[in-house]
């Protein structure tokens, strides 16, 4: 329980925390396995030489449900969070061993949703794939947390997450505003096993891959906040 005080602790001070060990070598052996057994040609799916995405992961391949949501994960986002949160999106992504996939510099300032409302406080509407995205009000935001779930050892060389401490306590913040006078960066080595929990308000970036080693992550994204008029969450499950 202390461990887990001090986790939630460094999420609200710095954005976000990781965690070694959260799941063994078979299980994410058996993850690995099921994703490979799966139909790679539905829309949902984006294949590239740089970067193999599977959008509403649990939706495609749910075997992985009962893997992922372990007791010990389950544990840690009651102990962090409290129980009232549910999944709103997960999607699967897998950056190749001669990857020259990088993201620069950004916020992860939309949600996933079931349908296009006009609904005041939510703009910047995109449809990905069959799948409506909007920039809700900052405090849905700031209430939400994502976990990414590393299958593979994670650094600076095959695209670890780099991310700018404290960002998520600023509100919007533009990437072309950062002030790196005033700003640090860190990068985010998670090994095999392992999850890092992390704001959507958190500026976060990654770079190419260099050493010729996969990257696969799960990212999970959690609420605990209901849309206004009909508007749904688009892969709203209670999984704990």
């Amino acid at each position: 329980m202390d461990k887990m005080y001090d986790v939630k602790a460094k999420i609200l001070k710095d954005g976000f925390a990781i965690i070694d060990n959260v799941f063994t070598t078979e299980e994410i052996h058996l993850i690995r396995q099921a994703i490979l057994r799966v139909d790679t040609n539905k829309p949902t799916f984006r294949k590239t030489n740089d970067l193999f995405a599977i959008r509403q992961f649990l939706k495609e391949v749910p075997e992985t449900k009962e893997l992922i949501f372990t007791d010990r994960l389950a544990a840690i986002i009651s102990q962090v969070f409290g129980d009232s949160y549910f999944l709103t999106k997960s999607i699967y992504f897998d950056k190749p061993e001669q990857s020259n996939w990088f993201v620069a510099y950004h916020q992860d300032l939309t949600i996933s949703v079931d349908k296009k409302l006009d609904i005041d406080g939510y703009g910047s509407w995109t449809v990905k794939q069959k799948q409506f995205a909007v920039q809700p009000p900052i405090d849905i935001l700031e209430n939400n947390f994502t976990i990414r779930i590393h299958l593979d050892d994670t650094d600076e060389n095959n695209g670890a997450l780099k991310v700018v401490p404290k960002s998520h306590l600023k509100g919007i913040y533009r990437p072309e505003n950062i002030d790196w006078t005033e700003e640090t960066e860190t990068v985010c080595k998670v090994m095999k096993g392992g999850i890092m929990i992390m704001k959507p308000l958190l500026l976060h970036a990654s770079n190419r891959t260099t050493n010729q080693s996969k990257r696969r992550v799960i990212h999970l994204e959690f609420s605990n906040r209901s849309l206004p008029d009909t508007l749904q969450w688009a892969e709203r499950e209670v999984c704990l």
